[in-house]
């Protein structure tokens, strides 16, 4: 699994880019999929690819994270934003704790899985990790079915410091699609600009499902609405509950 640049070198510039505030919303559309899914009252959960740990941020004061990334410098972040929760470092698809948590959230790193393989054990590990009962809750950005390759823009100011970035995708190749990013960073005033390559994979709403199944899940697909997608997009979350 290559490791871009903005989870390296720039990690620095990760709260700018994605401002942690930003992330309600979202983190309690998660968190109603969660409680909502589990046969089990949901007091503990293990974060997979947890990155600066903006959902964390939100989600800790509901539940007891404890927060894994394949990234020291994103974890370093996180500890800035949450340092009342544990931070293990360790990839997704092997990391075995030896303990198992009501629930397990793997957001949008998941889209850095770029196989089958790679899709299944990270449902392996996550099923290994959790109770009878408990739920896994994964959010990739894209199925292949409703993957957009259209460029987008955004960023945000965070003190003396302020970010922009244009993301420009290039159209699928199979189940990879690889990713240009361009951030514009000012720190006072002096002002650079960083290009940096994202691979990510997206997958069938039907792979999605037949691999929860075969992991051992009762899988379930969930509508996703936020309130900043447009009225066309149809994004969705998959569950597995652990028999």
């Amino acid at each position: 699994m290559t490791q871009p640049r903005l989870y390296g070198e720039l990690a620095e510039w990760f709260h700018v880019l994605t401002e942690p505030t930003h992330y309600e919303e979202e983190a309690r559309i998660f968190m109603d999929a969660i409680d909502q899914s589990s046969r089990r009252h949901v007091r503990t959960v293990l974060e997979l690819g947890s990155g600066g740990g903006n959902n964390a941020s939100h989600m800790k004061k509901h539940y007891e994270m404890t927060l894994t990334d394949l990234s020291p410098q994103m974890l370093e972040q996180s500890r800035t934003l949450n340092p009342e929760c544990e931070h293990l470092e360790g990839d997704m698809r092997t990391l075995r704790l030896g303990r198992r948590f009501d629930a397990v959230f793997v957001h949008d790193a998941v889209a850095y899985l770029l196989s089958e393989d790679d899709l299944e054990a990270t449902m392996r590990t996550a099923y290994e990790h959790l109770e009878p009962g408990g739920v896994a809750l994964f959010v990739p950005d894209d199925t292949l079915e409703q993957f957009d390759p259209r460029a987008s823009a955004g960023g945000n100011d965070l003190g003396d410091r302020a970010l922009r970035y244009l993301e420009w995708p290039r159209p699928p190749i199979g189940t990879t699609v690889d990713i240009t990013f361009v951030y514009v960073l000012r720190e006072g005033d002096s002002e650079r600009i960083e290009v940096d390559y994202h691979t990510v994979g997206v997958f069938a709403r039907a792979t999605w499902v037949s691999l929860l199944e075969r992991t051992g899940f009762d899988p379930k697909v969930l509508p996703y609405r936020h309130s900043e997608f447009r009225r066309e997009d149809h994004h969705e979350l998959f569950v597995g509950v652990r028999r």
